[in-house]
C-alpha cells in the first residue's frame, strides 16, 4: 500500500462567512486545513460542526503577525468585509490587507505554498466602467470613509504581484463581488442580511438612497467553488485577476422587494440616505471566469434568498 499524505491548506478568516464555507469544502476534498481567525468578525459557531474532524485544526492569530506553520496552499480571506466593521477601526483594517498579506506572502515564499487573495469589487470603486472588467483601473476616493478597505485591497494586489515577479511566488488572485448565504453576520450592516432580519421581525426595510443603484448578489456556495477552480489550476502563470460574482444586475429595491415577499413579511420600505462613497452600479463581467475557470453562478437569486432566510428564521429561534 502507498500512503498519500493529505494536501494541507491554510485560510485565514476560515470562521468568517466565507472562511467556514471554504474550510467545509476542503474537508470534503479530503484536505488537512488550518483554520486561522482572530475573531473581530468570525464566530466559532460558523465553525464548530468542523471541530470533531480530526484534519481540521484552529488557531487564534491575527495575521498582522507573522505565522509559522507548514503548509501547500493558503487562502488569505483574513479581513473585515463590510462597512460596519472596517469602518470601526480603519487603521487595522489597511494593516490586515497590508501587514497580513506581506505575512502570508512570506509564508508561501518560505514553504514554497500557492497563494490566493481574496481581494474584492471593491478595488474598482464607484465604476466609470460598467460592467467592470479585470482590465479596469477602477474610480477610488484614497482619502474617503471606505478607502481603508478599498485601498487596503488594491496594497494586497500590488504585493501579490510583485511577489510573483520578484520572488515566483505562486499566486491566484480574484476580486470577489457581493457575496451572500448562511453563516452572514447578522449584524455586518450588509444589505441581504438587513434585508432578511428587518423581514423577519416585521420591522421597516432600510434602503439608503433612493433604491435604484445596483448591484449583483453571488450565493456562496457558487463563490466558493469558483475561488477552488482558480487555485486548483495548474497552469500557475494564470494568477488573475479574475472577477467572481454573478452577472445579473438588480436595483436594491428590486432586491428588499423580493426578500419582502419570500418573507411573507408586512414590512414597508424605509428610504434614508445614501452612505458617502457608496457606488451607484456595480456588476462584474465574468468573461475571463468563463473563458479560464468554465466557471459561472448556478443558483438562482430566490433559490439562494430562501436558503439564507431559512438560516437566520432557525437562528432567531
Amino acid at each position: 500500500m502507498t500512503f498519500t499524505p493529505k494536501k494541507r491548506v491554510l485560510v485565514t478568516g476560515g470562521a468568517g462567512f466565507l472562511g467556514a464555507h471554504l474550510c467545509k469544502r476542503l474537508l470534503e476534498r479530503q484536505c488537512e486545513v488550518v483554520c486561522v481567525d482572530n475573531f473581530f468578525t468570525g464566530t466559532k459557531e460558523n465553525i464548530v460542526h468542523l471541530l470533531e474532524d480530526p484534519y481540521f485544526e484552529l488557531l487564534r492569530h491575527d495575521i498582522t503577525f507573522p505565522l509559522y506553520v507548514e503548509v501547500d496552499e493558503i487562502y488569505n480571506l483574513a479581513c473585515p468585509a463590510s462597512p460596519v466593521h472596517y469602518q470601526y477601526d480603519p487603521v487595522q483594517t489597511v494593516k490586515t490587507s497590508v501587514h497580513g498579506s506581506i505575512n502570508m506572502l512570506g509564508l508561501a515564499k518560505r514553504t514554497g505554498a500557492k497563494i490566493f487573495q481574496a481581494s474584492t469589487s471593491e478595488v474598482y470603486g464607484d465604476p466609470e466602467v460598467h460592467p467592470q472588467t479585470e482590465d479596469y483601473w477602477g474610480k477610488v476616493n484614497p482619502r474617503g470613509v471606505r478607502s481603508c478597505y478599498d485601498e487596503g485591497k488594491r496594497c494586497a494586489e500590488t504585493l501579490f504581484f510583485d511577489y510573483q515577479r520578484q520572488y515566483n511566488v505562486r499566486i491566484k488572485v480574484a476580486r470577489l463581488f457581493n457575496t451572500y448565504g448562511p453563516y452572514m453576520h447578522p449584524n455586518d450592516g450588509r444589505v441581504v442580511s438587513n434585508f432578511i432580519i428587518q423581514a423577519l421581525k416585521e420591522e421597516p426595510v432600510t434602503i439608503y438612497g433612493d433604491g435604484t443603484q445596483t448591484r449583483s448578489f453571488c450565493y456562496v456556495d457558487d463563490l466558493v467553488e469558483g475561488m477552488i477552480r482558480l487555485m486548483d489550476r495548474t497552469e500557475d502563470t494564470f494568477g488573475g485577476p479574475v472577477n467572481l460574482g454573478n452577472p445579473h444586475e438588480m436595483t436594491i429595491r428590486e432586491l428588499a422587494e423580493q426578500v419582502i415577499f419570500l418573507t411573507g413579511s408586512k414590512s414597508v420600505i424605509n428610504f434614508k440616505p445614501l452612505p458617502h462613497d457608496d457606488p451607484r452600479q456595480r456588476m462584474p463581467d465574468i468573461s475571463l471566469a468563463r473563458e479560464k475557470l468554465h466557471w459561472s453562478p448556478t443558483t438562482t437569486l430566490e433559490e439562494g434568498l430562501r436558503n439564507t432566510i431559512e438560516y437566520f428564521k432557525n437562528k432567531k429561534e
